[in-house]
């Protein structure tokens, strides 16, 4: 069983919860899926057929490709005429509107000719027609080259270019003027403009069922496939003819299963697909990571990762944006790796990828790529502690991304030069690899982003955290110079266990740095800050001296929630202690209160014990260097008692019931905290004094050697 998975009863809520989840992401991917009525056939043109001959099980049309329906409708676009209803009334008013008003001007300046004149230029205008300048634009955007002018119920066909625009007829009515005899300047103080009412009117329904019956007579089909006729056997190329043939036989099916109730059987096919990959991951969890299922943040963080993936697929595959390959599969491992462990990375990547390819028409190609990536984001970041990391996995990934796709390309009978266009390797593939590869790096700017949003520490976090010269740690080395040293050392013991016995070595190191922080509020009050033989407990009781000791572990709390350190961290300050007692003072208070029955309530910590391997390791090593400092002699068999005695009586209490820890984890810790105490505390040997001899006086001089340097 998984250390990280400790026996717990399954609850009505626990299996309610999970369900819960389940059901939600079938649901929402089931809903979001394509369903296109596929046939199950997977060709491609230029590649051969995969399977045996393909013979017609009944008559099916031969549809027309997009680019041969899009001439088509080019073609009749040119013909088609849009209608412009001829309103009559509206010259004739506006020669009257414009003769009445003449008679209003002085005869003397406005000769009846002027008149005569404009009103012969108002008719030739009305007759060729004027139109608005919205509906001319329309027209003139649409290519229109000619309309159909009708009025009641005949109808005309004229050239566009000859029917005038409301600012055309103007110039019309202008035109040559001074050369006939008539004052241009005259005639423009008669308003011309208030005369020029358009009288041709954009029929927007008859112009619609005119391009309608014109797109209506175009024939989506261009022949007919037989039943029994054969369309291509085993081996043979995908031509463009077979390529159209079979892409007809699909679009024959689709329109069958959108018709009958072999739609819903793909629903349900659907349906049973995404619960069993999905019921998969649910097993893992139970099986072996349990702890995740216990903890919000993780459940939310992975549900939202596998979801998000499978919609942006099927988003792109139902829209024939993108291509999927544009989009960094590899993070979602990346992400999973550094925010919890490798195995769980890569068993979501599996799952995210079988999801992910049941909108694509090759997933073969797809899930042998992204397993390919997958693998090699989770083994390229065993360890994430700097950013050049995350540049150097997004290289690795793209680089086994290619190779795997360019080595199925090679088993499909591609060639990297020469052949047609159906034969040869197609470059843009390999190009939408890449570009999904720079797309990766934005991996770390968004490893930053769900840290804020989910409280969980990446290791770039630790890494920076651990750094001595941070503002905490350089306080705390500055104020209380004892407890750095001292926490230094547990933070080195801690890393060594941790990493003997597969623990998360660099959040034990970063917890241990930060464990005793507290300790800065009251230094004075902890031995290993105390210099010159002044003990201030001396002028305490030992109840007054318990507080002040164990309020190292509060003020520690509230000097990590005053910095914002993460909550695993703050995690090792409230459990290196754990709910053990003071027992220096509450011994002494015994010893000093006989008769009296103690309270152990006063004297103990207030934990809890630690949940995690990691947290453990902290408090063995904690305890294991403090108490090495009080040693008088320091030997093999001194260190070993020492180590012994302290991690037994910890066991003894029950310190470690709540983590998941083993007994061989115990044992590794006790040889790895042996071994580097002798090495620490290590005995010196004295070097022999020389001794001269005074030639004068007969007598032996002393003479110290320099020290040696090593």
């Amino acid at each position: 069983m998984s250390r990280y998975n400790k026996p717990i009863n399954i609850t009505k809520k626990n299996i309610a919860l999970q369900a819960l989840i389940l059901v939600a992401t079938v649901v929402v991917l089931v809903w979001f899926l394509p369903r296109d009525g596929r046939s199950g056939l997977r060709f491609d043109k230029g590649r051969p057929w995969p399977y045996g001959q393909f013979i017609a099980p009944y008559d099916f049309p031969i549809f027309k490709s997009d680019a041969q329906l899009a001439e088509e409708r080019d073609s009749i676009h040119r013909l088609y005429e849009p209608y412009l209803e001829l309103l009559a009334q509206t010259g004739s008013e506006q020669i009257a509107a414009f003769r009445s008003d003449y008679r209003k001007h002085d005869a003397s300046e406005f000769p009846a000719s002027y008149r005569t004149f404009i009103e012969g230029r108002l008719r030739q205008v009305f007759e060729r027609g004027i139109i608005s300048n919205s509906d001319l634009q329309l027209l003139q955007a649409d290519s229109i080259v000619a309309v159909r002018i009708y009025s009641g119920t005949e109808a005309s066909t004229r050239p566009l270019s000859t029917l005038f625009s409301q600012k055309a007829a103007y110039d019309f009515l202008l035109a040559n003027t001074d050369s006939l005899g008539y004052s241009r300047l005259k005639l423009q103080k008669l308003n011309l403009n208030n005369y020029l009412e358009p009288n041709l009117s954009y029929d927007r329904a008859k112009s619609e069922a005119e391009w309608q019956g014109l797109v209506g007579s175009l024939s989506p089909s261009s022949g007919m496939v037989l039943a029994g006729q054969s369309v291509i056997d085993r081996g043979e190329i995908v031509d463009e003819d077979a390529y159209q043939k079979l892409v007809s036989y699909e679009r024959h099916q689709a329109t069958k299963v959108n018709a009958t109730k072999e739609k819903r059987l793909q629903i349900l096919g659907q349906v049973l697909y995404v619960a069993v990959v999905c019921l998969s991951l649910l097993f893992y969890f139970n099986l072996f990571r349990r702890d995740y299922l216990s903890n919000l943040r993780s459940v939310t963080l992975l549900w939202i990762l596998v979801i998000s993936y499978p919609l942006l697929t099927s988003f792109l595959v139902s829209h024939t944006l993108l291509t999927v390959y544009l989009i960094p599969y590899a993070m979602l491992p990346i992400f999973v790796r550094v925010f919890m462990d490798s195995r769980t990375a890569f068993l979501s990547h599996v799952v995210t990828v079988m999801l992910c390819a049941m909108s694509l028409r090759y997933p073969f190609e797809f899930i042998a790529t992204q397993l390919v990536a997958g693998i090699t984001a989770v083994y390229s970041l065993r360890e994430l502690s700097t950013r050049s990391q995350i540049i150097r996995t997004a290289i690795l990934v793209t680089f086994a991304s290619l190779v795997v796709y360019f080595s199925i390309d090679l088993i499909h009978g591609r060639t990297i030069v020469g052949g047609d266009s159906l034969t040869r390797i197609d470059w843009t593939i390999y190009r939408h690899i890449i570009l999904g590869g720079v797309l990766l790096l934005f991996s770390y700017p968004l490893m930053y982003l769900l840290e804020r949003l989910f409280g969980f520490t990446s290791n770039v976090t630790l890494v920076e955290l651990s750094n001595v010269n941070n503002e905490l740690l350089r306080q705390l080395s500055e104020v209380a110079p004892g407890t750095f040293q001292h926490s230094m050392q547990v933070a080195n013991l801690a890393a060594e266990v941790a990493q003997k016995i597969g623990a998360k070595s660099q959040l034990v190191r970063t917890g241990a740095l930060y464990h005793d922080i507290g300790k800065m509020q009251n230094p004075a009050f902890f031995t290993e800050n105390q210099a010159g033989g002044v003990n201030p407990h001396d002028k305490l009781d030992n109840r007054q001296s318990a507080t002040i000791i164990l309020r190292h572990i509060v003020d520690g709390e509230q000097l990590a929630d005053r910095h914002r350190l993460p909550r695993v961290i703050r995690d090792f300050i409230a459990t290196h202690h754990g709910t053990g007692l003071v027992k220096y003072f509450y011994i002494s208070y015994q010893n000093a209160h006989p008769e009296e029955t103690v309270d152990p309530i006063p004297f103990s910590y207030p934990g809890p014990n630690p949940q995690t391997a990691e947290q453990a390791i902290l408090m063995m090593a904690d305890a294991v260097e403090a108490s090495a400092r009080s040693l008088k002699e320091y030997n093999e068999d001194t260190i070993s008692s020492l180590v012994n005695r302290i991690i037994d009586s910890q066991v003894a209490e029950g310190f470690f019931a709540d983590c998941p820890i083993t007994f061989e984890d115990i044992r590794i810790a006790k040889d790895v905290f042996k071994e580097k105490l002798k090495i620490m505390y290590h005995t010196r040997i004295s070097y022999p004094e020389l001794r001269k001899r005074d030639e004068g006086a007969g007598n032996m001089v002393v003479q110290a050697l320099p020290p040696q340097t090593k």
